[in-house]
């Protein structure tokens, strides 16, 4: 018989310590090598954790506890000669009563002299009062609180005054914060308080590109396997505009302005667990189809919490659209150590005047938050109306234009 002691293994630099997420397996199970037994949450990611022996599975750090990377999580107890999966079982414990304590408390439902005068006033028995005190004494603090059941109120209200009764369940329930979630609010109030943000907006008439995708879209899935949607016109959009305003794809380092000549593109995503930013790679190589493909992979593993944290980091800028979730118009924050974010938002019918008459067209407010120590104002709205320009002509995409 032999005992494996699993411990949290490193998933990733600066990471010094992870949430048990929760246990797919029960104390005193029987487990397979290699099955999955657990989840840790990092500050970036979510990993699975399987086991590395079969055997009988005692539970040491229990869901929502934090361990240190190296901690104990578990123990893995198997017999020598690998015998045949067991099945275990739970025995019951038998509680046998062999002799009954009765002990009497005195102090129990008795009350001060305070208390006792108190009570006698509003009439109320010390019976009908629960007390908080030493051994359940009543004290006068109990005594002020008690309230009658009899007693009627001396001035009657109308019916017109009274308030209405509550029939509603009026419950709470708490839920301890996961480490990605403390990670995402401590890193937003940080880029709130430590850059100089500010927002640009400006309008996309989207009917072009609607147009393209009812007439190709048919053509284009039975292609590439994967639909066109709108990701892609929108990264393809801001990879050209970010290389025509290089200081939106740059960022701080010290007294240094570091400027990329790649884009990696961030694209959030909303996760079972919060929000998450994997990132497309060299998104300005990409064709159509490629980015779209991208798209779907990442938010797959995003929706299943099988992001990597080389999946999530190092991007160069970052898009996020909250029109599927109905928002018209909103002010993203900027990704750290990122200076600019788009938003997306909701396609809506608006009457617009083109050519001088009044026509209704399918209109996107789109948003860039930019950090304004590296952006100026010329460069951000500049950077909006290419990319507005490009939507509203993708054809200028396609050509390069």
């Amino acid at each position: 018989m032999s005992i494996k002691q699993m411990k949290v293994p490193t998933v990733g630099e600066s990471i010094s310590e992870v949430t048990i997420g929760k246990w797919n397996k029960n104390n005193g199970d029987y487990v397979n090598a290699e099955e999955v037994i657990c989840e840790l949450e990092s500050d970036k990611a979510t990993f699975e954790v399987t086991a590395e022996t079969a055997g009988i599975l005692t539970i040491i750090a229990k869901q929502g506890d934090v361990v240190p990377i190296g901690g104990m999580i578990c123990e893995i107890e198997s017999k020598s000669g690998g015998a045949e999966k067991k099945t275990t079982e739970v025995k019951k414990e038998e509680v046998v009563v062999t002799k009954e304590q009765t002990t009497t408390n005195y102090a129990k439902g008795t009350a001060s002299p305070a208390a006792n005068k108190i009570l006698s006033e509003k009439e109320i028995k010390t019976e009908e009062v629960l007390g908080t005190g030493k051994d359940g004494r009543i004290t006068k603090e109990d005594a002020l609180n008690a309230q009658t059941n009899n007693k009627k109120s001396e001035v009657p209200l109308s019916i017109n005054n009274q308030a209405p009764s509550t029939t509603g369940a009026r419950s709470q329930r708490r839920e301890k914060m996961t480490s990605l979630r403390k990670t995402v609010a401590r890193r937003l109030v940080a880029v709130k308080n430590e850059t100089a943000m500010l927002t640009t907006f400006n309008e996309v008439d989207m009917k072009p590109i609607m147009d393209l995708r009812a007439k190709y879209k048919d053509a284009f899935k039975e292609k590439h396997q994967v639909g066109l949607g709108f990701m892609s016109f929108f990264t393809k959009a801001c990879c050209v505009a970010l290389q025509e305003f290089p200081s939106v794809n740059a960022f701080i380092d010290g007294e240094e302005i570091v400027f990329n000549s790649y884009c990696d593109v961030s694209i959030a995503v909303s996760a079972p667990k919060g929000l998450v930013v994997p990132v497309i790679r060299n998104a300005e190589t990409l064709s159509f189809d490629q980015v779209e493909k991208e798209v779907v992979r990442l938010a797959l593993k995003a929706r299943d919490n099988k992001l990597s944290i080389e999946e999530m980091q190092g991007g160069t800028f970052t898009i996020t659209n909250g029109g599927i979730f109905g928002s018209m118009l909103s002010t993203p924050i900027i990704n750290a150590p990122q200076s600019a974010i788009l938003g997306m938002h909701n396609i809506v019918e608006r009457a617009v005047v083109q050519g001088g008459q009044v026509v209704v067209r399918p209109i996107m407010y789109v948003a860039l938050s930019y950090d304004h120590r590296i952006i100026d104002g010329r460069e951000s709205v500049g950077f909006l109306v290419r990319v507005k320009q490009l939507l509203e002509d993708p054809q200028r995409l396609l050509l390069g234009v």
